[in-house]
């Protein structure tokens, strides 16, 4: 049911974010629309600066020549120049140049720097460095008739409001995006801030809860033996006394920041194993690969000792009883690690991560909670790390389980 309903969040998460990229992939597109309009539109304003100046060169006969100079005049927005088929600059509009800046002087009076940033325009635009063929499809040049057999060409750029136009929809992505990574981090934060306060609560009280009835289960075990009751009954009782105190410390340590102290990986292991050996299957076969030299780190050893069985007791499981569960421990490129591998179903690779989220469980009966307890302890108060090394499904998974090596 737990892992249904995870999966459920899961596919909610992807629909989600295919909705958000469908959202940006539309404004997008509008805004391009947005920009291709505008485009278009100052494409139409050159067409008829470049007509009214044909115009105004022909003189034919009845034109309305203070109009057409009204028509240029207006423009002072679109870069434009005009120039001849051999690429000479003979007039030029709305340009900030090096020199001369906004100031409009003659062309003919143009400084050679004004000159060579120009010509270097319009050598991108045109890619070349002739402008008799120029394509006819070009887009920033407009061809004009000037006599029967000669011909100059209109050249334009975009206008400095279309140019930022064009630029604001990746702008203003660009802050959505920053702004919802920082509501995302927040989230992300808040919602560990509550975890945390949820699992130290929960830790001293369940500690409470069990201290209270492990103190009498003590005193009732030094009884046993008065009313007849084996010795050897009464140890194993005493046994399984002392382990619920030692699980009473355990929350305790998780409600708290739990002092390390120094210890060797090698005996912490082979201890956590101690009270599982005979409390697991006997079709269960034990294999230690430990590392010949015991090496020494910074942990608290109840805390450990839990992570181990924790693991352990899933390896067990996912093998249902009846495998081989290989303990091995090591280093490698500075730091300590400890392998837990079983001969169990295995896991789907795209679950290498989930399996330590809480409420995460392929069991009919538990919370999904272990794994989640695990790695908070490996990470968050050993400085470690616990990560699927490798799983295949029918055929056994790997727990690694890496700690700082201390100097």
């Amino acid at each position: 049911m737990k892992y249904s309903i995870y999966e459920s969040r899961r596919l909610g998460k992807i629909i989600f974010l295919l909705i958000s990229v469908g959202a940006i992939i539309i404004f997008l597109l509008i805004s391009n629309s947005l920009v291709k309009s505008l485009a278009a539109q100052e494409r139409e304003r050159m067409e008829i600066w470049a007509d009214a100046t044909q115009r105004l060169v022909q003189q034919e006969a009845g034109t309305d020549i203070d109009f057409l100079f009204s028509i240029i005049e207006q423009n002072n927005t679109i870069p434009v120049m005009m120039i001849d088929a051999e690429g000479n600059i003979l007039e030029y509009r709305n340009f900030n140049l090096p020199d001369a800046g906004r100031t409009k002087v003659s062309a003919f009076e143009l400084s050679d720097r004004d000159r060579e940033y120009l010509q270097k325009r319009l050598r991108a635009a045109a890619g070349s460095e002739h402008f008799v063929h120029l394509p006819d499809h070009n887009p920033h040049f407009i061809r004009i008739q000037v006599f029967e057999e000669t011909y100059q060409y209109i050249y334009y750029e975009d206008s400095d409001l279309l140019s930022r136009l064009a630029w604001y929809p990746y702008i203003q992505l660009g802050v959505m995006i920053f702004l919802g990574i920082i509501v995302l981090i927040a989230i992300i934060y808040s919602k560990r801030a509550e975890q945390n306060r949820v699992w130290v609560g929960l830790s001293k009280e369940t500690a409470h809860q069990l201290g209270t009835p492990i103190s009498s289960l003590m005193a009732w075990t030094q009884l046993l033996g008065e009313y007849g009751v084996p010795p050897e009954v009464v140890t194993e009782i005493d046994k399984d006394v002392n382990r619920l105190s030692v699980i009473a410390e355990r929350f305790s340590k998780i409600g708290s920041i739990p002092e390390l102290e120094l210890e060797y990986l090698n005996d912490t292991v082979e201890r956590s194993l101690d009270y599982l050996r005979s409390r697991i299957s006997s079709r269960v076969k034990i294999v230690m690969n430990l590392d010949s030299e015991d090496h020494g780190v910074l942990l608290s050893r109840s805390l450990m000792e839990w992570v181990m069985e924790n693991l352990t007791k899933n390896a067990v499981d996912a093998m249902g009883g009846d495998g081989t569960l290989t303990i091995t421990t090591g280093t490698e490129k500075g730091h300590l690690f400890v392998d837990v591998t079983d001969t169990g179903k295995g896991i789907a690779r795209k679950n290498f991560k989930n399996v330590f989220n809480p409420g995460y469980t392929t069991k009919k009966r538990g919370w999904g909670l272990g794994l989640t307890l695990v790695k908070r302890i490996v990470e968050e108060y050993h400085g470690g790390r616990i990560y699927v090394l490798r799983s295949e499904p029918g055929a056994g998974t790997t727990f690694r389980i890496e700690l700082p090596e201390t100097k």
